[in-house]
């Protein structure tokens, strides 16, 4: 899934949609990703979600939207939580003649409870701080934001 933005770029929309990326409408409820990402997912595919929606400014972990747990709860698809920290170095023309160091670490993969039943909103956001939850402890204590404790 990426912002719909990408694909406003000849060249990034198109490295976008070979890569097999698809638009999501930025802040909303966007159904026709929603379809396809269940679509993808039902089919065995691979989907990369970053549940907050972008990349952190400061690196830290914030506020995830709910969507990548109604995705995960409804078509009961095993979640592998990633954590990836470094990218702040990312920056500036010449950022790799520098060789930033990033890490990423994979953690342990898990379902929700597969609920063809309606959520409650407490449910969700219960169910989506466990997903941060996970990731967070893939990162760095500075890096956990508002998951960290």
């Amino acid at each position: 899934m990426a912002k719909e933005e990408v694909f406003h770029s000849r060249f990034l929309g198109w490295l976008a949609g070979q890569s097999g990326a698809f638009p999501v409408a930025k802040g909303k409820l966007d159904r026709r990703a929603g379809r396809k990402a269940s679509e993808l997912l039902i089919k065995g595919k691979v989907l990369i979600i970053l549940p907050e929606g972008k990349r952190s400014p400061d690196g830290k972990l914030g506020q995830a939207y709910p969507g990548v747990t109604l995705l995960a709860s409804k078509t009961g698809v095993p979640i592998v939580p990633v954590g990836i920290s470094g990218t702040g170095q990312l920056v500036g023309k010449w950022w790799f003649l520098r060789r930033p160091r990033i890490t990423v670490n994979i953690g342990q993969s898990f379902t929700l409870p597969n609920s063809a039943d309606k959520l409650s909103r407490a449910e969700i956001a219960h169910l989506t701080d466990g997903i941060m939850i996970h990731i967070a402890q893939l990162l760095p204590l500075e890096y956990r934001g508002r998951y960290g404790d």
